[in-house]
């Protein structure tokens, strides 16, 4: 058994996602407001307010403030006093370093969640991917990435490994902002059939070729991401 792994007679010690951690009906507010931001209706030049935020999506100021606060933890958007609230902009070189994070973490807990492949965890991922395969279809992109990182998550939580599952929990959110500002259609992306393969590949156990699965995805979002010359997106 991988030393980094929980003991096998405890129960995995699951890291939240990020929504999870917001009470109702806040947790509901932060996956629409976070499309909104992947769908860039809310974007870096948007001059908005927690009153406006309010008024949009029908909500009280509190969920407002608490959802800012949480995307604000995650780097998505910039709270400073005296100031409204705006999105990120996260640069190359942030979004590099964010990835490579995500590599070196991501390759060690999908190992790990072959070590214990869960049937309810393996169901979660599998509505996971469907809800994004959806997505991808009707064309709602902000969606679809939101649900691509939650499928990261999700996964992470499988490992059995808390620290590590959280402190990806930081890294998914300003890389799927990332993702949504590069562009491109959502019909173009890809993810939903990479998450099936990795998926399969946990289910059997097999951490290699889960490990070189999960390195051959990010390989293919940080080429997406980084390289001037593609011109297409996909989900990460």
């Amino acid at each position: 058994m991988n030393s980094f792994a929980s003991p096998s007679h405890a129960q995995p010690s699951a890291a939240p996602l990020p929504f999870s951690r917001l009470q109702a009906p806040a947790e509901d507010l932060y996956p629409r407001l976070f499309d909104a931001i992947l769908e860039q209706r809310i974007d870096a030049g948007s001059r908005f307010t927690e009153d406006s935020l309010k008024e949009m999506f029908g909500v009280s100021r509190a969920d407002v403030r608490r959802v800012l606060t949480q995307l604000s933890h995650e780097h998505v958007v910039v709270l400073r006093a005296n100031h409204r609230p705006r999105v990120a902009a996260p640069d190359r070189e942030q979004t590099q370093q964010a990835l490579h994070a995500r590599r070196l973490t991501e390759n060690t807990l999908v190992r790990l969640a072959c070590q214990r492949p869960q049937a309810e965890g393996l169901k979660r991922l599998r509505g996971l991917i469907e809800r994004e395969r959806q997505a991808v279809e009707q064309d709602r992109r902000g969606a679809a990435i939101r649900l691509s990182g939650e499928f990261h998550l999700t996964l992470a939580q499988m490992a059995g490994n808390a620290p590590l599952a959280h402190f990806l929990g930081s890294l998914v959110p300003l890389t799927s902002l990332a993702i949504a500002r590069c562009g491109g259609s959502t019909h173009s992306c890809c993810a939903w059939q990479e998450h099936t393969a990795l998926v399969e590949a946990v289910e059997r156990g097999d951490a290699s070729k889960a490990g070189m699965l999960m390195n051959q995805h990010l390989d293919h979002l940080e080429q997406t991401l980084l390289e001037s010359t593609v011109k297409q997106c996909v989900v990460g």
